[in-house]
């Protein structure tokens, strides 16, 4: 049970001759992610919810060690705003299983604009089956309270742990038996890089708070110039030095951490 690291998403141009050598085409881009990692976050799913024929087919072309987390449509999260969940959830599972045993945890990510209800959350967690993973991610200070805290604890669903530029922007909360981690946008040079530092913190932070037998994923969603596979690469390394059981990461593709 290693910490799972990946990227938020794969279809970036500018990956191109970094990750990807020029002569591997577009459609052929998932296949060689999959050498060089063991785990992606599919963020487009926000914008529009593939089908389970497109689930279907992901699952074909990857290997079987490769865990795929889905972030939940905006119907649910941003549209819905969490309110009458059965439907939109039902719908989200419905395709998302045809990933069957290559599905790791869905993500919420909710507005900036969503006040805490802690009603509504535990309603929308009552929705998923009990077997599928939920990690939320709060963004208003509101949500901020040991009632929201108890529900995502009595659901066993993870607090998302959120991260803009190297500081942490929700609490540090174990609410899950398996933790999940967002990097959007490191301070160090080039941008939107993380620095050495900012990634031993992290580090630190999640080896306090879950042990090595743990599920921890953490995805690097600062795709521009390839910020982050080189910095996915760059926490795969610093982990495996400092004990920890890690999921591939690129060991010959990055450089150092950003400055």
């Amino acid at each position: 049970m290693p910490v799972h690291v990946g990227t938020s998403g794969w279809q970036y141009k500018d990956w191109k001759g970094v990750l990807y050598p020029p002569e591997v085409p577009t459609r052929r881009w998932l296949e060689e992610y999959t050498r060089w990692f063991a785990t992606v976050e599919i963020n487009n799913a926000f914008y529009r919810l593939p089908s389970r024929e497109t689930f279907e087919a992901w699952r074909e072309r990857v290997p079987d060690d490769f865990v795929v987390a889905v972030k939940a449509s905006r119907y649910l999260t941003h549209i819905k705003r969490l309110k009458d969940p059965g439907e939109p959830v039902e719908r989200l599972m419905t395709h998302a299983a045809g990933l069957a045993g290559r599905l790791g945890p869905v993500l919420l990510q909710l507005p900036p604009t969503l006040r805490a209800d802690a009603a509504l959350l535990d309603a929308c967690l009552g929705c998923f089956p009990p077997s599928v993973r939920v990690a939320v991610e709060p963004r208003h200070e509101s949500w901020w309270t040991p009632e929201i805290r108890d529900v995502l604890t009595s659901r066993g669903a993870a607090l998302c742990w959120a991260d803009v530029l190297s500081r942490p922007v929700t609490p540090l909360w174990r609410t899950a038996g398996w933790g999940y981690v967002r990097f959007h946008q490191g301070r160090a040079r080039p941008w939107p890089r993380y620095g050495r530092q900012s990634l031993e913190t992290w580090l630190r932070r999640v080896a306090e708070a879950f042990d090595d037998g743990d599920d921890v994923y953490a995805y690097f969603n600062n795709d521009p110039g390839a910020a982050a596979v080189a910095d996915a690469a760059a926490f795969g390394r610093l982990a495996v030095a400092r004990g920890r059981t890690v999921t591939r990461t690129p060991a010959g593709l990055a450089g150092a951490p950003g400055r």
